[in-house]
């Protein structure tokens, strides 16, 4: 089998070509692959080249280092509204709903292959993926609630799509991590393997679809998308709403300030 070739020129992300398989690799290793303005700009970018390109008939996304990704990096330069608060709105709908609907309404299969954490935004950028797989030691974390915030990038819709309600609410009001075998177990995700064998797992499945009946992958997942996720844009806005509100709640600023302290948070409820 031939090896990858780099085929964009990015710092955050690594783009490969492979015959007609992409692989998209979030490149922030020293971060555990969080989420800053460059990553994300990225990110976006190359979704859409590969998203428009013929030539690709199936994409891989991965990350770099110990982790498919740590969500939002909070320790990074965020826009600010008019009265001061973050501008997690402007940062939604501009930056990370392009690659969540990219993802969901490209015409051909997606496959993320996930090791260490998925969490925050890098759960739904795994969930917006056709296929997930992952790695034993892989973990998938709706870890919004911990500093004070609500489930965005359309993990309030891809997660209970997947798997019901009851265990939707549960990650999303507990915030605790689901290891990769109760994922499984419950139809989060769709394989699980050793963490030496997933990258030769995930390009030997990206090669078979990118070989295969690709009209009808993009035909099967108009339908899914037509059941599951017609209300999408509808919900995205929704989640960018209710986020902005709670980037101005004290919670989130204590959540934040407790986050960098490395301690417990003392919320209030305001």
């Amino acid at each position: 089998m031939s090896e990858y070739e780099l085929a964009g020129d990015y710092q955050a992300i690594n783009l490969y070509r492979r015959g007609g398989v992409a692989k998209i690799e979030l490149n922030r290793p020293e971060r555990m692959n969080a989420w800053d303005e460059q990553l994300g700009v990225e990110l976006r970018d190359a979704v859409q080249a590969v998203g428009a390109d013929q030539a690709v008939r199936a994409v891989l996304v991965t990350g770099a280092g110990r982790a498919f990704s740590s969500g939002a990096d909070l320790k990074a330069r965020a826009p600010q509204t008019a009265d001061g608060h973050l501008d997690v709105y402007k940062v939604l709908t501009e930056r990370y709903h392009p690659i969540i609907t990219g993802l969901r309404t490209m015409p051909k299969p997606v496959v993320s292959a996930v090791h260490g954490a998925a969490a925050g935004i890098g759960l739904s950028l795994a969930l917006a993926c056709d296929l997930v797989l992952s790695a034993e030691s892989g973990y998938f974390l709706l870890a919004f609630v911990n500093i004070g915030l609500v489930p965005d990038g359309g993990s309030s819709l891809l997660v209970p799509s997947r798997i019901g309600f009851a265990r939707a609410a549960e990650l999303a009001m507990l915030g605790q991590p689901l290891p990769a075998a109760k994922a499984l177990e419950y139809g989060l995700i769709n394989q699980v393997w050793p963490d030496d064998e997933l990258q030769d797992r995930a390009d030997e499945l990206a090669g078979r679809l990118a070989d295969g009946p690709t009209r009808s992958y993009a035909g099967s997942k108009r339908q899914l998308n037509a059941w599951l996720y017609g209300q999408m844009d509808a919900q995205l806005e929704l989640e960018a709403q209710i986020q902005q509100e709670m980037a101005g709640s004290p919670d989130f600023a204590e959540g934040v300030a407790a986050f960098v302290e490395k301690r417990k948070p003392r919320f209030t409820g305001a």
